[in-house]
């Protein structure tokens, strides 16, 4: 039986509709945001020894062997480091502050090219036979000199919040209570 005219507009609708990921004139893939994701978690465990990569993948609700696979990237490039053993894990290379996302996004993604032609890898530069005489090349350069400026103005501690010390209570209601004794005096 052949859809009614309706069904077979939402059809062809629901067909071309790109998918989330990937579907913007300018995006990251799964890979840098998980891999964000993951970094952002290591660096909240800073300084407190490995974090097991299933208890992130738990908390963040992705994949484990994804995150495997990315922890791995990002061990090649030096931003994490693994220890092996019953309280192994991943942490971070150096401190978040130290970080920052454009190397991550690098690591996970390969140069920052909004097209070919565009690439902060030289080498890709080379791909198109165009770029010696375009000059929708400006546009590109600019849009990629735009993104790898914000990436490297931001740092990983830019996105981990800071942790405070836990508060004692008894402290807290005592330190109240004498502010209260001070100022009625």
């Amino acid at each position: 039986m052949r859809p009614s005219r309706p069904e077979v507009t939402r059809i062809a609708t629901l067909s071309t509709r790109p998918a989330f990921h990937g579907s913007g004139a300018v995006s990251f893939s799964t890979k840098g945001e998980y891999g964000v994701r993951l970094m952002v978690q290591l660096g909240r465990h800073f300084g407190t020894g490995p974090a097991s990569l299933a208890e992130i993948a738990a908390e963040e609700d992705l994949p484990r062997a994804y995150l495997e696979q990315l922890a791995m990237g990002l061990r090649d490039a030096g931003l994490v480091v693994s220890t092996r053993g019953a309280h192994g894990g991943y942490e971070l290379g150096r401190p978040p502050s130290e970080i920052r996302m454009s190397e991550v996004l690098r690591a996970l993604e390969g140069p920052i090219a909004p097209m070919i032609c565009a690439s902060d890898d030289p080498e890709h530069a080379t791909l198109c036979d165009r770029t010696s005489n375009c000059t929708v090349n400006i546009l590109w350069v600019r849009v990629r000199d735009a993104i790898a400026g914000a990436l490297e103005g931001m740092t990983l501690a830019d996105l981990v919040p800071l942790r405070m010390p836990p508060i004692d209570l008894d402290v807290a209601a005592t330190r109240t209570t004498l502010q209260g004794a001070v100022t009625r005096s």
